[in-house]
């Protein structure tokens, strides 16, 4: 009887209009950050246009295809798990310093490649092994106050420039702002963020929508329509799409300790949706281990495909905040529709044609949540005068590193500097090797 219920249940849900709304909203909020990812990536690597659709046409499948399965069988809450920003920020900044070095796009795409594949069989052996919950303790609300706030300085950086017209991935010397676009994405940035002040939740809880339909339609009307991706372009069945593996061991080195600093996203992500707010629950070891283990597979799937690699999103918890849309149902709607428009190909088309300063101006909005989740890890460790250097080093380091030009780093063994010359990966390792090496907590003020 209970089982004849709860399907009963199930189909009510399903005719409820408001649900498949929400749906729509999970599903935007998917297609908004995902769809850049391959677009700036493909570009940076100078990729034909049938290998970026192809990629984007498997982002959208895969994406799909990994919100389900942590839905169902991972995590079970309403998370994007989605081509990790912290992965994408740093392959778009090692582009830029791998060409100063002198390093082809096929050695860096192949080294890469080969760094994603050792990073998934690391990510499932934690997974399958049980280490999660032992390595989440090393990302304590000092490590993840700091990871929060410097992942929200690398990706704002990147919105913005896609919000003034600047080409994303690798722009050229000469690139300069396009203030018709810039007041444009700026006008809608503004009219969102006062919608999600003053509006009633009910309204505030669709700006992300409106903000991408309204956007796109006023692009349009304004500059005509944008074609990231070439009409004639047709999806291809291939293997490694951003080079055949190689052996450069600074970039592998690289990416597999990026991989390791990838796993604050799931500890991130599970941890700040366990407040009363969200789902009032604390992350147990079974979804930490299969969230990890589904990780790692889809990796593999990255290394495979030349995509960039996967997991759950940060910004979720803004997003579930600010919407309210904590049932499973919706975000399961939402990820059904993001896997259809992939698995259709005149649809991945059309949607491969947003504007990418709209798209930009969407995600700008809804990452600016990260200093909120930040803060919120900053008020468990109590700052003060004395302990304040847990959180000043890192930051500032990290900081200065990130707008130092690439060439500053030249002198450093080739090795080193794809490592030491990324500012969001050297932040998580100082502020991880001090929190867990000094007991801050025991020293006084006084």
């Amino acid at each position: 009887m209970d089982v004849k219920k709860e399907a009963e249940k199930q189909a009510a849900e399903l005719k409820s209009p408001s649900d498949w709304i929400a749906g729509l909203e999970w599903f935007f909020f998917i297609f908004a950050n995902i769809v850049i990812i391959p677009l700036t990536v493909g570009k940076a690597f100078h990729l034909p246009q049938d290998s970026i659709i192809s990629t984007l046409q498997l982002s959208f499948i895969v994406t799909g295809v990994a919100c389900l399965l942590q839905s169902f069988f991972g995590h079970k809450r309403s998370i994007l798990e989605g081509q990790s920003g912290l992965w994408w920020g740093m392959i778009l900044s090692i582009v830029s310093l791998a060409s100063a070095q002198g390093v082809s796009m096929a050695e860096l795409g192949g080294s890469l490649t080969v760094g994603f594949l050792i990073s998934a069989v690391l990510t499932v052996a934690i997974g399958i092994f049980g280490w999660g919950p032992a390595l989440s303790k090393l990302f304590k609300p000092g490590v993840m106050g700091v990871f929060m706030l410097l992942f929200g300085f690398q990706l704002i950086k990147i919105f913005l420039e896609g919000m003034l017209g600047i080409p994303m991935g690798n722009p050229p010397d000469d690139a300069k702002i396009k203030l018709s676009v810039a007041a444009l994405t700026f006008s809608i940035a503004a009219i969102m963020i006062v919608i999600n002040i003053k509006a009633p939740k009910k309204v505030s809880k669709y700006t992300l929508l409106g903000g991408i339909v309204i956007g796109w339609a006023a692009y349009a009307l304004l500059f005509g329509p944008e074609h990231s991706v070439k009409p004639d372009a047709s999806f291809k069945f291939e293997l490694f799409l951003l080079g055949k593996p190689a052996w450069n061991i600074g970039i592998i080195s690289m990416a597999v300790i990026t991989g390791l600093m990838n796993l604050a996203n799931t500890f991130g992500a599970l941890k700040g949706t366990e407040g009363k707010d969200l789902y009032d629950e604390e992350t147990s070891k079974k979804q930490y281990n299969r969230s990890l283990t589904i990780s790692g597979g889809l990796t593999v799937v990255s290394g495979l495909f030349g995509l960039v690699p996967y997991a759950p999103f940060v910004s979720s918890i803004g997003f579930l905040e600010q919407s309210g849309i904590v049932k499973r149902l919706p975000f399961v709607i939402g990820s059904g529709l993001f896997l259809l428009i992939g698995i259709i190909p005149p649809v991945s088309h059309f949607f491969s044609n947003i504007p990418l300063s709209i798209g930009s101006t969407v995600l700008f909005v809804a990452y600016l949540q990260l200093l909120n989740s930040s803060f919120g890890f900053f008020e468990e460790i109590r700052l003060n005068k004395r302990n304040v250097y847990r959180s000043a080093i890192p930051i500032f380091i990290a900081v200065v590193i990130m707008v130092m030009p690439d060439s500053y780093f030249s002198s450093l063994p080739g090795f080193l500097q794809p490592i030491i010359g990324n500012g969001l990966l050297m932040g998580i390792l100082i502020a991880l090797i001090l929190e867990n090496t000094i007991k801050w907590d025991h020293i006084k003020i006084s």
